[in-house]
């Protein structure tokens, strides 16, 4: 893909990896509260959308979407929130999360909201399962 791309290190921390699509790497946040994905672009120093050219933008677009029908279907989520802030994480990269009525963030954001849940050592088969339903 890019030979120069590195996933931050705060992302590779937080999160296990889902799948590689086109553009993206998909990693899951490890936090169980939360369904959550975050897709990475696998272009090096992008910190923004405007850094990736038209036909990467468009590749985005696409992969947001799939990631975002997925997870929304997988976790039978009640609003799902798409989003690319990089306040703390420069490397761009955006968050898909499923969201439910009774979470215990709702309705405000959910970063910042009590202390992240890691998945239990079974997150594999998490992991495999929205790689599974990636590829479909």
């Amino acid at each position: 893909m890019n030979d120069d791309f590195r996933l931050d290190p705060t992302l590779e921390d937080d999160t296990l990896q889902v799948a590689d699509l086109a553009l993206c790497r998909v990693r899951l946040m490890n936090d169980s509260r939360f369904p959550w994905l975050v897709l990475v672009p696998r272009r090096a120093g992008c910190r923004e959308l405007i850094d990736l050219d038209p036909d990467d933008r468009r590749e985005l677009t696409a992969e947001i979407d799939r990631c975002t029908r997925v997870l929304r279907d997988h976790a039978g989520a009640d609003k799902m929130n798409v989003a690319a802030l990089g306040n703390q994480v420069a490397q761009l990269h955006v968050h898909v999360i499923a969201r439910f009525v009774n979470d215990s963030a709702w309705p405000r954001p959910v970063w910042g909201v009590g202390s992240p849940r890691p998945y239990p050592n079974e997150a594999a088969t998490q992991c495999a399962a929205l790689a599974r339903a990636l590829d479909e």
